[in-house]
C-alpha cells in the first residue's frame, strides 16, 4: 500500500499512531536516561571526560551511518517490517550495554544500539505519512513529536530514581516494557504493510560509501582541532562527494540526491533541521553536568529540573503540527528557531551561583522554540516528496537529525578536550567545566540565528 491514508479504516490508523507514539516515548526515555546516568558511569567505570562523551556519541554515529540504508530497505521490503526489527534489536542491544564492565564494552553496546535505532528513525515518520492523508499529516506528526518529548520529559526523572535505587545499569531497561507492547501491536493488530510500488534493487555500494564517509566525518569532528581530526573531516567530506556522485548515476539510489538539487522546500527544511539539532541536542548532557556538578544536586532532582523543556514540548507540539496543516510551516518553524536561539544565549551566562528559576526559564524558552519548529518542519519535509519516497525522505530527515545530534556532541567533545582534557571531572576542574559549558551554549546560540535564515529561505509549502 502506497497512497497516503488510502483505504485504511479508523481502527488501523489508531493502532498505527499508538504504536509509533509508544515507541517514540520508549526510545526517547532510553536516550535521556543514559545521558542522566553519565556521571555515575564515569565514577563507576573510571571514565574520563573525553571517553564519557563517546558513550552518547557512538550511538549517534551508528544511527547516522545506517539511517539512509534502512530508509531505502523500508521502501523496498516494508516500513513496518523494518520498524519492528529495529524495535526488537534495540531491546536486545540495550541488555548487552547494561552488562558492560568497561567503557569500551559500553561504547560497543551503544554502537549496536544505534544501528537498531536507525531502523526506527528511518521509518516512524514514513509510516505516519503513509497512514494519514496530507491534510492530517501535520497533526499526526505533531502527536508523534509530542510523544517523543513526553519520553524526554519523564526519562530523566525515571532515570534519576532508577540510578539511586539500582545503579546506572538499570537505565538501559527503562524502555523495555513499552517496546514489548509496540511489538505486540505491530504483530497482532496491523495486518497492513507500506512499501514503494516499484521495489527496484538495493545499492549496497552507495550505502557502504555513505556509512563509511559519515562515520569518518563524525569521528573527525570529535577529534578537532587536532591534525587527525582535520584529516578525517576532509576525508569524510570527500567520501560524501563520492557518495553523491555515485548516487546521481545509479538507477536505484539509496537516496535520490536530485531532491537536494531541485527541491528547495526539501533541502532548506533538511538544513534547518540539521542546524536545530546541532544547537540543541547536547543541551541534555550539558545541563545534566551543570546541575549535578556545579549545582551539586542529586540525579533525581536534576531529572526533575530537566523535565521543564520536554514538558513544554509535549504540550505545544500537537498544536504546532495542526497549525502547520493550515498555515505556512516556514513561519512557525522560523519563530521557533528564534526563540531557541534566545534560550541558548541565556544558558551561556549561567554558573554555579545562578538560580534554578533562571535555569528553568531558559529550559522553558528553548522547549517552546523547539516545539514550534519540529512538527512544522517535519510536515514540510514529508510534504515536499511523493508517497513512494516517504522512506527516503524520512531517512534523510533522520540523517539530518542524527548528524546534527552527532555534531552537537562533537562540539562538546572538542570544547571539553580543549578546555578540560582527558581528566576526571572533580571540583578542581569546575572552573574549566563552567567555561566549557558557556562556550558550547554561545556557539549554539549563534548557529541557531543562522538557522532562522535557512528556515525562512525554504519558500512556501501551501498554495
Amino acid at each position: 500500500m502506497n497512497a497516503p491514508g488510502g483505504g485504511l479504516d479508523a481502527r488501523t490508523r489508531r493502532a498505527t499512531i499508538v504504536m509509533v507514539m509508544l515507541n517514540s516515548i520508549s526510545t526517547a526515555m532510553m536516550l535521556t536516561a543514559v545521558n542522566v546516568a553519565l556521571p555515575d558511569v564515569a565514577r563507576d567505570l573510571g571514565v574520563d571526560a573525553v571517553a564519557l562523551s563517546w558513550i552518547p556519541m557512538s550511538y549517534l554515529m551508528a544511527g547516522a551511518a545506517c539511517a539512509l540504508a534502512f530508509g531505502r530497505l523500508a521502501d523496498m521490503f516494508g516500513r513496518k517490517r523494518i520498524y519492528l526489527l529495529g524495535t526488537a534489536g534495540v531491546v536486545v542491544t540495550s541488555m548487552l550495554a547494561a552488562c558492560a564492565t568497561n567503557e569500551w564494552q559500553l561504547i560497543g553496546g551503544r554502537l549496536a544500539q544505534g544501528v537498531c535505532a536507525a531502523m526506527l528513525y528511518a521509518t516512524n515518520v514514513a509510516i505516519i505519512s503513509s497512514v494519514f492523508p496530507p491534510a492530517q499529516r501535520g497533526t499526526a506528526i505533531g502527536y508523534t513529536v509530542s510523544a517523543i518529548y513526553f519520553g524526554l520529559a519523564v526519562g530523566p526523572l525515571l532515570a534519576g530514581w532508577l540510578i539511586e535505587l539500582f545503579g546506572w545499569r538499570a537505565t538501559f531497561f527503562i524502555h523495555v516494557p513499552l517496546a514489548l507492547v509496540v511489538l505486540w501491536i505491530g504483530l497482532t493488530r496491523l495486518a497492513v504493510e507500506w512499501r514503494a510500488d516499484e521495489r527496484g534493487s538495493f545499492d549496497g555500494l552507495g550505502a557502504a560509501l555513505y556509512g563509511i564517509a559519515i562515520s569518518i566525518l563524525m569521528g573527525g569532528v570529535s577529534l578537532l582541532p587536532g591534525a587527525s581530526g582535520i584529516a578525517m573531516v576532509l576525508a569524510g567530506v570527500a567520501g560524501i562527494w563520492l557518495f553523491f556522485r555515485h548516487e546521481h548515476r545509479h538507477p536505484h539510489p539509496v537516496f535520490d540526491v536530485e531532491l537536494f538539487y531541485t527541491n528547495r522546500v526539501f533541502i532548506m527544511s533538511c538544513l534547518a533541521s540539521l542546524v536545530m539539532y546541532t544547537t540543541t541536542f547536547a543541551n541534555v548532557v550539558l545541563v545534566s553536568l551543570y546541575l549535578q556538578y556545579l549545582k551539586g544536586i542529586t540525579p533525581s532532582t536534576a531529572g526533575l529540573v530537566m523535565m521543564a523543556q520536554p514538558a513544554i514540548m509535549t504540550v505545544i507540539s500537537p498544536f504546532a503540527g495542526r497549525l502547520s496543516d493550515r498555515s505556512e510551516p516556514r513561519i512557525i518553524a522560523s519563530l521557533g528557531m528564534g526563540l531557541t536561539a534566545l534560550g541558548l544565549a541565556v544558558f551561556a551566562f549561567v554558573d554555579g551561583s545562578s538560580s534554578l528559576r533562571l535555569v528553568l526559564s531558559s529550559l522553558v524558552l528553548t522547549g517552546l522554540g523547539f516545539s514550534l519548529f519540529s512538527s512544522p518542519n517535519a510536515n514540510a519535509i514529508m510534504g515536499a516528496v511523493v508517497a513512494s519516497d516517504y522512506g527516503r525522505a524520512a531517512s534523510a530527515m533522520a540523517v539530518m537529525r542524527v548528524i546534527g545530534q552527532m555534531s552537537s556532541m562533537g562540539l562538546v567533545a572538542m570544547v571539553f578536550a580543549l578546555m578540560i582534557g582527558p581528566v576526571p571531572i572533580t571540583p578542581a576542574v569546575f572552573p574549566e567545566l563552567t567555561r566549557a559549558i558557556h562556550t558550547c551554549f554561545a556557539v549554539a546560540a549563534l548557529l541557531a540565528l543562522g538557522g532562522v535564515a535557512l528556515s525562512l529561505a525554504r519558500g512556501r509549502m501551501h498554495a
